[in-house]
């Protein structure tokens, strides 16, 4: 459901087509899903596929939002400028540590105690990616 709100507010343009963004958001949800339960069964954790799946749709919520504020406040705004993409820049910011954290404290519990970091690495990285996109978005 994530995914569909994030390629929904992703396509949002009067300039450029965004086609593929749904296949682009699609499959990079799966991808990290796939990538973290592989990490964490490796990491001799107990968890399972769809589990990981749903705790990585549900934590794109705040990345989500961050990516509507960046709409409504580039509208608000015409153009580039330095004070927008401090902003925006500190919202992304706020959203990636969000859905980094509340991933973890929902995963958190299936990985060994002394192997979260190793676990948590691959979630933060997915969850950078997701944030860039939603940076480097200046329609």
């Amino acid at each position: 459901m994530m995914v569909g709100l994030l390629t929904l507010l992703y396509s949002i343009s009067e300039e450029i087509d965004h086609g593929p963004a749904f296949a682009e958001f699609f499959a990079l949800t799966w991808l990290g899903s796939i990538v973290v339960t592989v990490n964490i069964k490796l990491l001799g954790g107990t968890i399972s596929f769809f589990q990981s799946a749903c705790v990585i749709g549900y934590c794109l919520f705040p990345l989500a939002v961050s990516l509507a504020f960046s709409k409504a406040f580039l509208m608000l705004f015409d153009g580039q400028s330095m004070f927008v993409f401090i902003v925006r820049s500190i919202t992304v910011l706020i959203s990636l540590l969000w859905s980094s954290y509340s991933s973890m404290q929902f995963l958190g519990h299936s990985t060994v105690s002394k192997r979260k970091a190793l676990a948590a690495y691959p979630m933060f990285l997915f969850y950078f990616v997701i944030a860039w996109m939603v940076l480097s978005d200046t329609d």
